[in-house]
């Protein structure tokens, strides 16, 4: 498998590598800050073999159990898994090892200014990657309770009180350090993986919203159509059985239809397709027209804006729709009227009473999204004398009211 390079990775991949990588540098550079003093001249010249091979061992295996302590560590605090009980207590067990070995070295050997810093090195690489694994709390407390151990045990090597003391702080400090650089870093790693998470989410929140507005503007653009295509294809089923010649005008119209509604669905899989108020208006009169419904119209001269004109042309499209395929009307009136500080699209029929006129469903709550998007409302349901009405209300600005 290729590994990429740095310039390869990804902005989050950059940055999850390096606080990786931060984590286990500084595992490793307290093994080398412990190593370093075990092999000096000092410990050497006391032909204390036995003593320093283990110390040496002890150290590489510190090294060894907190590295692979790390990597679990740090997936579990990313929540990408747990870490083995097992390992976790062998780490500790050699860090106190590790401790005891250092003790032991300064009692026989005279460490002057090296007992802080191995001390530090031995309690670094497993108190880093553990704080990774208890809450700040927790890691605030171990520390003190590792700095009340070292007390008695800095005193036993036979160093004054102040010396004991300096060196307590100076450990505390730097375990302190090592263990906030450590708990930081990941929690910057963290916030970014929720950063990312998030966008995902983001994205696959569009694509359903996509998928639901091709949803929607499938049936908007086929519903109509095809409630014609029926109806025409029914008249020349019927003027076919009766012989007559104004069959096949039918049927070149459901082609026609056909054509149109292929086009349409082409533009809105493309995303292009805006809805025209007044292509819209004559569409409908047109369509009712030709199933015998009487269809007045009533609009302005005046231009709305391009999202207005689409919101109420889908208005149009749906309710003459609505009109075909659900009610059983012989009249149906549309009009466009300035009121107050909004536009008006009222659509009425007389078809309310007999099968119903959809009240409810997928294209009144497509035409609502839509009306939505420009901040304007749609109500529909029955009115008087057994009609149904679908009023469409979008604000628009002053001088946009007077023009229409």
């Amino acid at each position: 498998m290729r590994v990429k390079g740095w310039s390869g990775r990804s902005g989050l991949a950059k940055v999850d590598l390096y606080t990786r990588g931060t984590i286990h540098l500084i595992v490793w550079l307290g093994v080398i800050g412990l190593t370093l003093p075990v092999l000096s001249r000092p410990v050497r010249e006391k032909e204390q073999l036995a003593l320093v091979v283990t110390a040496l061992l002890l150290i590489l295996t510190e090294g060894v159990l907190c590295g692979r302590l790390a990597r679990y560590a740090m997936n579990a605090y990313l929540g990408q898994g747990q870490v083995p009980p097992r390992l976790l207590g062998r780490a500790a067990a050699v860090t106190v090892a590790s401790v005891s070995a250092v003790v032991m070295l300064s009692v026989t050997v005279d460490l002057t200014g090296l007992l802080p810093t191995m001390l530090a090195a031995s309690l670094v690489p497993f108190l880093t990657v553990h704080c990774l694994l208890v809450r700040n709390r927790i890691t605030a407390l171990i520390q003190l309770v590792v700095l009340v151990l070292l007390c008695p045990l800095a005193l036993l090597t036979g160093r004054p009180a102040a010396e004991a003391a300096f060196t307590v702080v100076a450990v505390g400090f730097v375990t302190g350090w090592m263990a906030f650089t450590a708990r930081a870093s990941m929690w910057v790693l963290a916030v970014m993986w929720e950063l990312r998470e998030a966008r995902d989410v983001q994205a696959r929140l569009a694509v359903a919203e996509e998928r639901l507005r091709f949803g929607r503007d499938l049936h908007d653009v086929l519903g109509r159509n095809l409630a014609v295509i029926a109806l025409k294809s029914e008249l020349a089923v019927q003027l076919a059985r009766r012989e007559r010649a104004e069959a096949v005008d039918q049927m070149s119209e459901v082609q026609r239809i056909a054509q149109e509604s292929q086009r349409e669905v082409r533009d809105v899989v493309r995303g292009y397709r805006e809805a025209d108020l007044r292509v819209e208006l004559e569409g409908a009169r047109g369509v009712l027209s030709a199933a015998g419904i009487a269809c007045t119209v009533d609009a302005g001269d005046g231009e709305l804006p391009g999202d207005v004109q689409s919101a109420l042309g889908w208005v149009v499209r749906e309710a003459a729709t609505n009109v075909l395929r659900h009610g059983d009307a012989r009249r149906c009136t549309i009009s466009v009227r300035a009121e107050d500080d909004a536009v008006v699209l009222v659509i009425e029929n007389d078809g309310a009473a007999g099968k119903g006129s959809g009240t409810a469903g997928s294209g009144l709550a497509g035409l609502r999204e839509r009306l939505f998007a420009v901040d304007g409302t749609l109500e529909a349901g029955p009115s008087r004398g057994g009609h149904f009405r679908v009023t469409a209300r979008v604000p628009v600005a002053d001088d946009t009211k007077e023009a229409v």
